[in-house]
């Protein structure tokens, strides 16, 4: 009995602990709210199919729909809302386009931004002879500034070695004598690329082999043997924070498709702020309608249904601030649903204690009795849920994942409420079940 009241006392604290969590970093760490609750930015991209057989239009358009979603819902949670259309312009002409819906964003410019473009990577060697820059009129502008651009393409050729062939890229610091600790970019290609790149390198020593970003010139090193390890390394002028950058853009995974920015617009909350606060109010009335009927159906064993359910709140909305978990209406729903499940567990415990106190058995023996019957039924429907909501988060597109996720951390949780913390609660406190008021206290229904 001692041991049963120092774990429920543990398992009490716990809950306080959390809910305390909860309630004091609500201004600090405020929960995610989805597009259909808090507003955000709609964005539109026209995606360029001119160079994709007929045949791959449908299979690149998904793939650039997954690139995209990589890279602004790294944990599947965030609950972007991505998809692609195809809109026609005229009675022939059609336009592929790509809709991306990111909630609680309302800056344009810091959604463009979480889109992102994948950069051009490029590595060309300088022409042997050299070469010359042709100028024209057009290079300089009206205010007389120079302006080569492209111009410098006459001194470098294509060696077909791009970031498509790119496995992965890492944050590294170089190791030698000069420049000792700065931040560099180490490439590693895939098979096809180290292979490439090892022919470029076998064949060209000597040459300066440069390294373009977006167009640009980041590094021109000099080949001084072959390599053909697949490795290779960007040592910029970039610090520590721009190299990170460059590492994230170089793995998030270039587009099969271009895309190119047509519409931009600010949206505000599709549900208002006054549904969100129904819908809240709603939630915390089922919840007491819940409590009420636990307690007086299920009289003490209600009471502590009712305060184990509590904890389950406080555990749940504690991981959706920790994860964090972005709130929509469907996933409030999957968190509403795995509420039920919770009480469900509850009524079937307290049915098998029912039973086991007609049979004449103790209070304590009766508890016992009641979790270990009422176990199995509770691990095969939890057992079926959680296999339904992997499912669901799976296959399912992001809207869906956000059900899929807060229904199975849900069921998981309910699990640890409804077996651990009311089966240690109702031990606890079972010796107040011996005389004739407890025996009435934990009987349900209408048995005295």
């Amino acid at each position: 009995m001692v041991y049963q009241r120092i774990i429920a006392s543990v398992l009490l604290i716990i809950g306080l602990g959390v809910g305390y969590f909860v309630a004091s970093t609500q201004e600090s760490r405020p929960f995610q709210l989805g597009l259909d609750l808090s507003g955000g930015t709609h964005l539109e991209y026209d995606a360029d199919i001119s160079a994709l057989p007929e045949d791959s239009v449908r299979e690149s358009l998904q793939s650039l729909r997954d690139v995209i979603e990589r890279r602004i819902n790294l944990f599947g949670v965030s609950e972007p809302n991505i998809q692609t259309e195809t809109v026609r312009l005229g009675q022939d002409g059609v336009q592929h386009r790509l809709i991306v819906e990111l909630p609680g964003i309302t800056d344009i410019d810091e959604a463009v931004r979480l889109i992102g473009e994948t950069p051009v990577l490029e590595f060309k060697l300088m022409n042997e002879n050299g070469g010359e820059i042709s100028l024209s009129a057009a290079d300089i502008s009206e205010d007389g500034v120079l302006t080569i651009g492209s111009a410098l393409d006459s001194l470098y050729t294509d060696t077909g070695l791009t970031g498509r062939y790119l496995s992965r890229a890492r944050l590294d610091f170089a190791q030698g004598s000069v420049g000792v600790g700065a931040p560099i970019v180490a490439l590693t290609f895939d098979r096809e690329g180290a292979d490439l790149f090892a022919e470029i390198t076998r064949n060209n020593v000597g040459r300066v082999l440069a390294i373009f970003l977006d167009g640009e010139i980041i590094s021109a090193p000099v080949i001084q043997t072959a390599i053909t390890g697949g490795e290779a390394i960007i040592t910029g002028t970039f610090d520590l924070d721009e190299a990170k950058a460059l590492v994230g853009r170089l793995n998030a995974g270039a587009l099969p498709v271009p895309i190119e920015l047509a519409a931009t617009e600010s949206v505000g909350p599709t549900l208002g702020d006054e549904a969100a606060r129904a819908g809240v109010f709603a939630g915390m009335v089922g919840l007491l309608a819940v409590i009420i009927f636990l307690i007086a159906y299920y009289r003490f064993p209600g009471l502590i249904a009712a305060l184990a359910l509590l904890i389950y709140g406080a555990v749940m909305l504690a991981l959706f601030k920790l994860i964090p978990v972005t709130l929509t209406a469907a996933g409030i729903a999957g968190f509403i649903i795995s509420l039920g499940i919770a009480v469900d567990a509850n009524i079937l415990i307290f049915e098998r204690m029912k039973e086991e106190l007609r049979d004449g058995r103790t209070t304590q023996d009766a508890i016992t009795a009641g979790f270990d019957r009422a176990w199995l039924s509770i691990r095969d429907g939890n057992i079926s849920s959680i296999i339904s909501a992997i499912i669901l988060f799976w296959f399912g597109t992001s809207l869906i994942k956000g059900f899929a996720l807060t229904f199975g951390i849900g069921v998981l949780v309910s699990m640890f409420t409804a077996i651990t913390a009311t089966r240690y609660f109702l031990l606890a406190t079972s010796g107040i079940g011996e005389t004739r008021i407890g025996r009435f206290l934990f009987s349900s229904g209408i048995d005295a």
